[in-house]
């Protein structure tokens, strides 16, 4: 027997010890879906020339999100928000930055146990809780680890991207089960997707679970250059779905594209055993992506400005989709502006978890998911190393280096026409309420007392 059906034999005997009494309304499942680089332009339903029926199905079976924002635009820092309901600026390393596997300066850098995860706010809750694929939010101490931050099980890369073949860091592995180095073999957004539904497959008792599958897809792949002996970043699509792809034209594009339709087949391997092992009911699936793509890497946020690293609309306003059968109406598109940040304290309404001590940035928008009703209107902030920005209503706020600009979304999404200067006053406040956001992120982050 292997190691990992030891795991999931000992868990489903473990998980029966605590299942709910006959008669008693189990809560529901949490299946949240993170890919990772991936633009507006690069998923079917959003108009893409990419295949992804799988994907795409969750938007049929339930909401497409047309005004989804993540809380940074790069990796670390919107993990760091989606998994804390909190400002990545307010962590207590100020993560702003994508954390580099190979820089010794980030070695002790990453998510620290005064900061209170998702994950363990359902763990307390009696939630099974697992985290596959990429994490990135510390890999220099064990402390990092995502089993020390409220997973039962981990499997993945603990660094920011992955040789989708050799399953290291350029030369260094960086893969593991548990915080543990293993070695395995395959593709890793195969290994990853294979995970999910062996873990799926051991859901047998009533005990609810909180799956937090985060690919590594599209993200490209950290390969070896024999030559220089360093470090180079390469797409890294399987053949056979190069070969699907090949009315596509440009090159990086068509690389870019196979390692999108390899992880729609394992999504779609994913939601056909949540409805095999009739999970599918009792499941609230919700698909999103990190960041805005890298069109330097095959990746497209048109018809956006903007790209990842940036904050104009193309580094953070991203897909998002969800679906609940049964909960959530089909078929739905809803145009309220919604952010990563809103995730934790929606779980934490749907589970009767408490937030007490947990000085959360986001709203739960549990209403706009089950009756459509908007949520309370509030700013959106953005501050990263090199940008500020602030959208409240159809008006949003940047500053990029020296340069102030103003924009009205409603009347340009596209955020071609900046209007700060037939605008002043609008500017100056907008501008002050930034800077009341930014004015509240303590030196270090306060224990929560959770």
């Amino acid at each position: 027997m292997t190691l990992r059906s030891y795991f999931f034999l000992f868990t489903a005997l473990w998980a029966g010890l605590f299942a709910t009494p006959a008669g008693a309304t189990k809560a529901p499942n949490i299946l949240f879906i993170f890919s990772d680089d991936q633009g507006m332009n690069d998923i079917g339903c959003y108009g893409s020339e990419i295949p992804t029926p799988h994907i795409d199905s969750i938007a049929k079976n339930g909401i497409k999100f047309d005004s989804f924002y993540v809380a940074a635009p790069v990796c670390t820092p919107s993990r760091f928000a989606l998994l804390t309901g909190r400002f990545p600026n307010r962590a207590q390393d100020d993560l702003r930055h994508a954390l580099m596997f190979l820089d010794k300066r980030d070695d002790t850098v990453g998510i620290h146990t005064n900061e209170t995860t998702m994950s363990q706010v359902l763990q307390k809750k009696g939630y099974r809780t697992a985290l596959l694929g990429k994490w990135h939010l510390g890999h220099g101490s064990p402390a990092f680890f995502p089993n020390e931050h409220g997973f039962d099980y981990s499997y993945g890369t603990t660094g920011g991207c992955i040789d989708y073949f050799s399953l290291k860091y350029g030369d260094k592995p960086d893969w593991a089960r548990n915080g543990t180095l293993i070695e395995e073999q395959g593709y890793s957004t195969d290994l990853i997707s294979s995970e999910a539904v062996h873990f799926l497959e051991g859901q047998k008792s009533a005990k609810p679970f909180f799956l937090y599958l985060a690919y590594t897809s599209p993200h490209y792949g950290k390969g070896w250059n024999e030559k220089t002996h360093k470090p180079t970043n390469v797409l890294q699509a399987k053949e056979k779905d190069r070969e699907r792809l090949s009315q596509i034209a440009d090159k990086d594009r068509r690389e870019f594209a196979g390692m999108v339709v390899a992880m729609d087949d394992g999504i779609g391997r994913v939601l056909e055993t949540l409805h095999r092992m009739k999970l599918e009911k009792d499941t609230l699936v919700i698909f999103a992506c990190d960041n805005g793509a890298d069109p330097h890497y095959g990746g497209s946020n048109k018809p956006f400005r903007g790209q990842k690293n940036q904050l104009f609309e193309g580094g953070i306003h991203v897909p998002c989709l969800a679906q609940w059968p049964g909960k959530i109406k089909a078929g739905q598109t809803i145009q309220e502006p919604i952010t990563a940040l809103d995730f934790f304290p929606t779980f934490c309404e749907l589970t009767g978890a408490k937030t007490k001590g947990l000085p959360l940035d986001g709203n739960s928008i549990l209403p706009l998911l089950l009756k459509q009703r908007a949520p309370k209107q509030r700013d959106l902030f953005w501050r990263t190393q090199a940008a500020d920005a602030l959208r409240r209503g159809s008006w949003k706020y940047l500053r990029v280096g020296k340069d102030e600009m103003l924009f009205n979304l409603k009347d340009d999404p596209y955020e071609q026409k900046n209007l700060a200067d037939t605008k002043p006053e609008l500017l100056s406040e907008l501008r002050t309420a930034h800077n009341k956001i930014a004015g509240s992120f303590p030196a270090k982050v306060p224990d929560q007392n959770f």
